[in-house]
């Protein structure tokens, strides 16, 4: 197994699909011969033709309805928005057209489109550039909403969500870009959707965490274990639907546990995360529930960045909080 970057991974899982399904299509803004923004795409051009990987005008809207059209007329849509940011472009085409339509024709249409985004703190990017928000999209009936945090798992979702028939929205962590490397198998396997991860096992307390704050759980959990501190970290990777029979099965464990997530607090992932173990595990918990977000203000000019993104410290200090109570 070669060692691959987190973009790397996408790459070469974009090319798998590519490769065995003659219908798959990528286009958006400047992926062809430029390969993107970060060059997520790049050679996928040269590759396979303009007619497979190609550019389009600089319109969100545009390029999710022509993702519809193509999903209805039998073709498998991969349109990248080039910042999560510019999704609010496009909302229509997601949550009132897209994310309905297997309701709207009785399951008689499909819509299989996956719709990568980059996302997230931590590299200074411009407003608008580096906005979590999943929280929009993760109440939109008939969207999955995906999130890998190392490069493994993104290789393996993104050919998984290609070949689903649900909409996704597939969501690429900017930070985890080119921060981190991984072992990553050649040619096609899958990651399965909607289902989480237990990503190290543990006894005394549970973190559940997604995308780049599944990272910062485990280093808590290195520097925990040190003190004879056992931590479970449970990564989501599936934020809609999401997969609460694994968050349980931990927490009968552990009876502790503290959720993280780098989008501001209100109405955020880990609420719903939240008042799914209020509603059904409350008796399996021994301490209140502890949550780790950012601030609920509009995401930070880039010198407040580092301030403002929860990072280990702050989920350290809840875990401790936690385990004291």
């Amino acid at each position: 197994m070669a060692k691959l970057t987190y973009i790397n991974a996408i790459n070469d899982g974009l090319k798998q699909v590519l490769q065995e399904d003659p219908k798959t299509l990528i286009f958006g803004e400047d992926v062809g011969k430029n390969g993107g923004v970060f060059r997520t795409t790049i050679d996928l051009q040269d590759q396979f033709g303009e007619d497979r990987v190609f550019d389009t005008p600089l319109a969100e809207s545009g390029i999710l309805g022509l993702s519809i059209g193509l999903a209805v007329t039998g073709w498998r849509p991969i349109p990248e928005i080039q910042f999560m940011g510019f999704t609010f472009e496009a909302v229509d085409s997601i949550a009132g057209q897209m994310a309905r339509n297997r309701f709207r024709f009785a399951g008689a249409v499909s819509m299989p489109i996956t719709i990568r985004t980059p996302f997230g703190g931590g590299t200074h990017t411009a407003e608008l550039h580096g906005d979590s928000l999943e929280n929009f999209f993760t109440g939109v009936p008939g969207l999955r909403v995906v999130t890998p945090s190392n490069p493994y798992d993104a290789k393996g979702l993104i050919i998984s969500s290609v070949e689903n028939n649900d909409p996704v929205l597939f969501m690429e962590n900017l930070k985890l870009y080119r921060s981190m490397k991984d072992e990553v198998p050649e040619g096609k396997y899958t990651v399965p959707l909607d289902k989480a991860n237990v990503v190290r096992e543990g006894s005394d307390i549970t973190i559940v965490a997604y995308s780049a704050e599944v990272n910062e759980a485990l280093k808590v959990a290195e520097k925990l274990e040190k003190e004879n501190i056992s931590v479970e970290v449970v990564d989501l990777r599936s934020l809609s639907p999401i997969d609460t029979e694994t968050i349980f099965k931990s927490i009968e464990k552990t009876h502790k546990v503290v959720i993280a997530q780098e989008a501001q607090k209100m109405a955020g992932v880990g609420a719903e995360v939240a008042s799914e173990i209020a509603e059904n595990k409350i008796m399996s918990l021994d301490a209140p529930i502890g949550r780790v977000a950012a601030p609920d203000s509009v995401f930070p000019f880039a010198m407040a960045e580092n301030d403002w993104l929860p990072n280990a410290d702050d989920i350290e200090e809840k875990v401790r909080e936690i385990l004291n109570y």
